[in-house]
């Protein structure tokens, strides 16, 4: 994300907060793009969820995969290859936010945008749903 987050777990939560509020804009653009074209929810919600986990996680994902294929054989490659990561001993923990952080803001912001819980769809007290009519 290249922003001077904090080191730790504290670093990671920043960054699932930065992904959260990604998440929630995220899903607002795709639900207005998807209602223009005439597409359904599930559409928002899935280009939604992709969208705010690349933007939001997309490099810290970028460094974590790379530390795992890359053969850091000498300390020389090594060295390179963690220098350029803000916080490489909390890297994987800053991607398991940053990914739940954006999830969990495409949800909330369905919640927001859509009226995903809206009290019309829920049952009214006088309404029995397993009663035939």
């Amino acid at each position: 994300m290249n922003l001077p987050l904090h080191l730790g777990f504290l670093g990671a939560i920043e960054a699932g907060l930065i992904a959260l509020l990604v998440g929630i804009l995220s899903y607002g653009l795709w639900s207005w793009l998807m209602r223009r074209a005439g597409a359904s929810v599930g559409h928002a919600i899935g280009w939604a969820c992709v969208t705010a986990a690349v933007v939001a996680g997309g490099i810290d994902a970028w460094n974590l995969f790379y530390l795992g294929i890359v053969k850091l054989e000498s300390p020389l490659y090594a060295r390179l290859a963690l220098q350029g990561i803000h916080d490489a001993e909390s890297l994987g923990a800053r991607v398991v936010c940053e990914a739940a952080g954006a999830l969990a803001g495409v949800a909330l912001g369905w919640q927001l945008f859509s009226g995903g819980f809206r009290e019309n769809n829920v049952p009214k007290s006088d309404e029995n749903p397993d009663k035939p009519d």
